[in-house]
């Protein structure tokens, strides 16, 4: 396995401090996400009786009944030791028509799916076993169901990981010497030019997205909130970015100032000089297509984040950048795997565009508490519509077992 490239664990992820709570990763959470894919999971909740299909050590779909086309509802039962993962799939090429996870030893989970026109077979994964294919069922006709999506693997992987391994190295490399830059201009006296060139770092730095979790503690120094300390704004554990931008336009002065914006370049340059050794965890790679712009709407387009600059819809377009980033290393594997990719880049760019309207002559930018009502409904409607089409790709992306 090439270096700087993990493989992720399916389950909840230790996050980043500045990001939103997510939801778990349950079964639940991915038929939400997973719906417009045509990826169907199982979930809590009061479903119709329907097929009990049983799953043991040794055998696996058992107790298929008579199945029609439309809305099915089987009841997974697993009667094994171990937790289980169940898939629902197409036996030709082994895509995913629906799965349940997480499935613990004696429980029965309802999986929902629509059942078109072909053949079906469940595949179970065990604990410690390999992965069983059952047998193969055919529904006879010539109707469409929930179209089936070919899984992705490890190795599927390797080759976006390392290749954003490499952008983030280079985003780096720029970030450095920016931030050298800022705490040169501190340094100097000349705040003007230091607003400037804290305006460039932070955007660099924005537009690293799937990082931030990689970063672990590097984030907090360098792209930390005061949300918590002890005196806020005023603590001497508020450290970064915020801490540089808040002095620079409270009319702190140079001597200051000096201080946090050398501390943030040396932090900056400890991350760039660890960064080669740190693995991207590979699950993270689809899961932040979502999660950076999730981030955005929470703590950038609320204002939430602007410590005096009124940057924050800057902030947001690097956010947008670094998740096209993303979708950029990802594409080879989208493309054949996600019919809604197009609408991503539609709604992405609609977003873009608001924003960049909102950037004033001169080079400012509008501060998201200033922009109009009518501005700001555009600006969230696209950017909710934009979540929506990127759900998705988290289930798609995740590395599953075949």
């Amino acid at each position: 396995m090439p270096a700087g490239v993990r493989l992720g664990r399916a389950c909840p992820l230790a996050r980043r401090r500045r990001w939103p709570q997510i939801r778990p990763h349950t079964a639940g959470w991915l038929a939400a996400g997973a719906l417009a894919a045509g990826l169907v999971s199982g979930c809590s909740g009061s479903t119709p009786p329907g097929n009990l299909i049983s799953v043991s050590t040794g055998t696996c779909g058992t107790g298929w009944q008579q199945v029609t086309t439309g809305m099915q509802t089987f009841q997974v039962r697993n009667s094994s030791t171990g937790g289980a993962e169940v898939d629902l799939i197409d036996p030709a090429d082994g895509a995913v028509y629906a799965e349940v996870e997480a499935l613990g030893p004696g429980t029965t989970r309802p999986m929902r799916v629509d059942v078109g026109s072909g053949r079906y077979a469940f595949r179970c994964l065990i604990e410690d076993t390999d992965a069983i294919t059952g047998p193969t069922v055919r529904v006879p006709g010539h109707v469409k169901g929930a179209p089936a999506i070919l899984p992705v693997t490890t190795d599927d992987l390797l080759a976006p990981a390392s290749e954003y391994h490499a952008y983030v190295t280079a985003g780096l490399s720029t970030l450095a010497g920016q931030t050298d830059a800022l705490a040169a201009a501190v340094r100097s006296g000349d705040l003007a030019a230091a607003r400037t060139a804290w305006l460039a770092a932070h955007l660099t730095y924005e537009r690293l997205g799937a990082a931030y979790g990689t970063f672990g503690n590097y984030d907090t120094e360098i792209d930390g909130r005061p949300d918590g300390l002890p005196g806020g704004v005023s603590s001497a554990q508020f450290t970064g970015f915020y801490r540089v931008e808040y002095g620079l336009w409270h009319g702190q002065r140079a001597g200051e100032l000096a201080g946090p914006a050398g501390q943030l370049d040396r932090d900056v340059r400890a991350l760039q000089a660890a960064f080669p050794a740190m693995e991207v965890d590979l699950l993270d790679i689809g899961l932040r297509t979502h999660e950076i712009l999730e981030n955005a709407l929470e703590f950038q387009l609320t204002g939430h984040d602007d410590y005096g600059s009124g940057t924050t819809l800057a902030t947001t377009q690097a956010n947008i950048q670094g998740t096209l980033e993303l979708l950029k290393v990802l594409h080879p594997l989208l493309a054949a795997r996600y019919r809604q990719l197009p609408a991503v880049y539609t709604w992405l760019d609609r977003l873009s565009s608001l924003i960049a309207a909102a950037q004033r002559l001169g080079g400012s930018w509008t501060p998201a508490g200033e922009l109009s009502t009518y501005r700001r409904e555009q600006i969230d409607a696209a950017a909710s519509q934009a979540l929506e089409e990127l759900a998705p790709i988290a289930v798609i992306t995740e590395p599953r077992r075949t």
